[in-house]
């Protein structure tokens, strides 16, 4: 099951100019979902998209393993739109060729002891015009000219962090993956050293102790 998300909105006593990027916003739907996927596991999910709708999905491995998975894409049919083997990230985009249930997975079947963390945002449709055109004489005024500015630059500002989020995400998991290995490390040197310090010292001990001699009377 996907949940849908939408951008907030300021509150309603505000200008209808606000009002209207806040409809514009939530007009189209999207996805934006962070799982955990379980070694030698698949997670699919499913979406109802109208014929002609344009979609894109996007996916990133953010720790795991080699920070890979398989996906793919199917229409209503079960005709794969998209397939891709042990991929870091991606984006697709495609039109839906006919109403019905969309499904997309995510495999990682191939690993046998690594489960992975996986984003994925999925959208479907588009976001409609701030201001139709339909039934308008008139050329968008100079306010309405900086809300369409401003909502276009609000959906770049939201994509740049997301996709920072990201990476920090996948840069915290790398460093506490070595933090680990060299914890690890340190351990069995300090193991090591501790054995072959005791060992010189028996060795040392074994110059320096008196060593007794027998000897053996042959009788006649």
């Amino acid at each position: 099951m996907l949940l849908w998300g939408s951008r907030a909105s300021g509150p309603w006593g505000r200008l209808p100019l606000l009002f209207l990027l806040a409809l514009a916003a939530c007009a189209a739907r999207a996805s934006e979902i962070t799982f955990e996927l379980p070694d030698n596991a698949k997670q699919c999910f499913y979406e109802e998209i109208a014929q002609g709708t344009k979609c894109t999905l996007e996916f990133q491995v953010i720790t795991g393993g080699h920070y890979d998975v398989d996906c793919r894409l199917e229409d209503p049919d079960g005709i794969v739109l998209y397939k891709e083997m042990k991929k870091q990230y991606d984006s697709f985009t495609f039109t839906a060729s006919r109403n019905g249930t969309y499904k997309f997975c995510f495999s990682n079947e191939f690993s046998t002891f690594t489960h992975k963390t996986v984003y994925f945002d999925f959208q479907v449709g588009e976001d409609p015009p701030l201001f139709p055109s339909e039934n308008r004489v008139t050329a968008l005024t100079q306010m309405e000219s900086a809300c369409v500015s401003i909502h276009e630059a609000l959906k770049s500002v939201i994509d740049y962090q997301t996709h920072f989020r990201l990476r920090e995400a996948q840069g915290r998991s790398r460093a506490e993956d070595l933090n680990t290995r060299v914890a690890y490390w340190s351990i069995g040197e300090a193991i090591i050293l501790l054995v072959v310090s005791i060992g010189q010292v028996f060795l040392l001990k074994s110059f320096f102790s008196d060593k007794r001699t027998t000897t053996t009377r042959v009788g006649s």
